[in-house]
């Protein structure tokens, strides 16, 4: 699903223009992307859980000529599913 999609089906389920549903998602989507930028954790409950890891720098080698190359350290944004979510997804 994408996002425009995802502000259709939102849009048709709460009645309201695509418009201002669109308008609303894009204020959480900035709401939680201010949040990681900050170093916070977005906790939604029963969906999961937004946070910031620090992923540590490494050797890795060039699949083209195996030279070994030096992989910096980086944040990365990653997604927890909540216990909900999970149960939704498996169908239990």
């Amino acid at each position: 699903m994408r996002k425009q999609e995802l502000v259709a089906h939102v849009a048709k389920s709460t009645g309201m223009a695509e418009s201002k549903v669109s308008e609303v998602t894009n204020a959480v989507f900035e709401a939680i992307e201010s949040a990681l930028t900050k170093g916070d954790e977005v906790a939604i409950s029963g969906f999961g859980t937004f946070r910031v890891v620090e992923r540590p720098g490494r050797e890795g080698r060039n699949p083209q000529t195996g030279e070994t190359i030096k992989i910096a350290a980086k944040k990365s944004p990653t997604f927890k599913a909540g216990a909900s979510l999970k149960r939704a997804v498996q169908g239990d």
